[in-house]
């Protein structure tokens, strides 16, 4: 027997929303920001985001990769392309969880064995495995090959934000799974 309210269903549908639009949010600013890593080169700071690296006040377009330098011409592997990649595909899948979100609160006849709640769920779950995907990608190069290249520097801000909406899609995620249980518990058990 299922005991959950209606507005228990619709607070979770709105707590994931707010999730999922802040974390949609975070990862676009996250993608285009050139802050992802600062470190020290000829004696100034230089930052650097997936597009493009800036130094002394002037930046430029990200067009040789390290991921490249660290790898023979006949195995490179370009890590930028792929954190870009995945942080795209994260970005967009969220949206379309965030459209599938909002579709959930519509009750339309035509979509009766569509749920809409489990699939903006598995949207967000979905965006959140490509962030992570992107984010491993750029930890693990930019770790193995700018720790032992550069003695100062650090992750940036736009770095920082990726991690934060991953963990933001994955709530939202998590609120969307909760409020189509909830759903189902209330359709199983029929009304009262």
């Amino acid at each position: 027997m299922c005991a959950f309210s209606s507005s228990g269903c619709t607070a979770l549908w709105e707590g994931g929303l707010f999730c999922a639009i802040v974390g949609n949010i975070l990862l676009v600013v996250s993608t285009a920001t050139d802050y992802w890593m600062q470190y020290r080169l000829s004696g100034s700071f230089t930052h650097q985001g997936l597009w493009r690296y800036c130094m002394s006040g002037k930046c430029y377009m990200q067009t040789d990769s390290i991921g490249d330098m660290m790898y023979p011409v006949a195995n490179r592997w370009p890590y930028w392309n792929a954190t870009r990649a995945f942080m795209i595909l994260s970005a967009m899948s969220c949206f379309a969880g965030i459209i599938t979100g909002i579709l959930s609160f519509a009750h339309f006849s035509a979509f009766e064995r569509f749920n809409r709640s489990f699939t903006a769920g598995i949207m967000f779950f979905i965006s959140t495995l490509f962030v992570l995907l992107a984010m491993a990608i750029y930890t693990g190069v930019t770790v193995n090959f700018l720790g032992k290249r550069f003695g100062d520097w650090r992750f940036s801000w736009s770095y920082i934000l990726g991690w934060v909406a991953l963990l933001i899609t994955f709530f939202a995620g998590i609120f969307y799974m909760c409020a189509y249980r909830m759903h189902e518990c209330r359709r199983v058990a029929g009304p009262r």
